[in-house]
């Protein structure tokens, strides 16, 4: 009897079949858009496609595949579409995201806004190269983002299924928006409370994360509000842990870990549950370094090297991997608990495992 695959490699095999898809697709697209919009519209789509074809691991693709299947889904050539939409979508949130931060690299590459930048000024266009590259980028997400739901609208399957699906994705990046624009306003503001930052985590990361692909590859199985309610609690615990080591990775890790640079975060001024519990415990005089810190354009190395410093001498470090730890113990206790009679054994597994690899989560 041939053993069960581990979650490793379970992730690899929906990663391949959804790469594989986004290759088929992206070559179509990159055909009919030039032949039916020219060149310009063409270059701004191909960012978009470029950034799609990335890769990383493809969780929410994957998530995608699971829900359906763990609720009896068969039709994988449909399922596997619909993870492509899935990452389009998160394709398009990252080039949002990095434009409100100002990122010059994602996954090790110039993002989007900095290649169109440097687009602009390889054909020496008049005008201000940094507008292009913000402008043109917003276009190629708004792109991508209304042509994933075109791959959804027109999905295999039943209209009512098809009109779920899109109902609950629409939703997701709604909540995204709102979630994100909160996020934005703590960097500027430089306040956040516990109450907001757990806000954050759950409507930033966890609905479009966790929450959003999982419902709609169940939905497209034809599951219930019976089913897609007893994963809520699942979703949004294991997003915010995934958040919560995210942003440990984001200043702690490396730059080959995060695909960027590790002083992003500080010198956006990111308020996180690290920062957050060094302002309230470090010392007096940590406490004012680090709030100046927070939100310079021009940190240092140094001065960063000090900030991570104080975040492990207050114990915020430590506060935050508890917190993980915490909400992937209740996100495998609400899936035991809310469980549901005939969802497959194998997708529950790969759940339990997902939330918690998180535990020695890298990247």
């Amino acid at each position: 009897m041939s053993e069960k695959p581990t979650l490793k490699e379970q992730l690899e095999t929906y990663r391949h079949a959804v790469d594989a898809d986004i290759l088929t697709y992206a070559a179509h697209v990159r055909k009919t858009t030039h032949e039916q919009y020219g060149e310009y519209p063409a270059v701004v789509t191909d960012t978009f496609l470029d950034m799609l074809e990335r890769g990383g691991k493809r969780m929410r693709g994957a998530l995608v595949m699971v829900g359906y299947e763990m609720c009896g889904g068969t039709d994988r050539e449909m399922i596997t579409r619909a993870a492509t939409a899935i990452e389009m979508i998160h394709a398009h949130l990252l080039i949002l995201d990095d434009v409100q931060d100002r990122s010059a690299l994602r996954r090790g590459k110039p993002t989007v806004h900095e290649s169109l930048k440097t687009y602009h000024q390889q054909n020496g266009w008049k005008g201000d190269a940094v507008h292009t590259g913000y402008s043109l980028a917003l276009n190629a997400a708004l792109a991508g983002g209304y042509a994933a739901q075109m791959l959804v609208a027109g999905l295999n399957v039943d209209a009512e299924l098809r009109s779920k699906a899109m109902g609950i994705m629409a939703h997701a990046i709604l909540t995204t928006a709102h979630g994100q624009t909160l996020d934005f306003v703590q960097e500027l503001t430089g306040e956040a409370s516990s109450k907001s930052i757990e806000q954050t985590m759950e409507w930033k990361t966890a609905y479009y994360s966790i929450l959003n692909p999982l419902c709609v590859g169940m939905v497209l199985a034809g599951a219930g509000c019976e089913d897609t309610d007893a994963v809520r609690d699942y979703a949004l615990h294991t997003g915010k842990a995934f958040q919560i080591t995210d942003d440990i990775i984001g200043v702690f890790g490396t730059s080959a870990q995060t695909g960027k640079s590790i002083m992003d975060d500080m010198r956006e001024g990111k308020q996180t549950l690290l920062t957050l519990y060094a302002l309230k415990h470090a010392t007096a005089e940590d406490k004012q370094f680090l709030k100046r810190c927070l939100g310079d354009s021009n940190l240092s190395s140094a001065d960063f090297t000090v900030c991570c410093r104080i975040m492990q001498d207050s114990g915020a470090l430590q506060f935050a991997e508890e917190e993980a730890e915490r909400h992937i113990a209740a996100a495998l206790q609400s899936l035991e608990a809310s469980r549901r009679p005939g969802w497959n054994a194998n997708n529950l597994t790969f759940l339990r495992e997902l939330a918690g690899s998180l535990r020695r989560r890298t990247s």
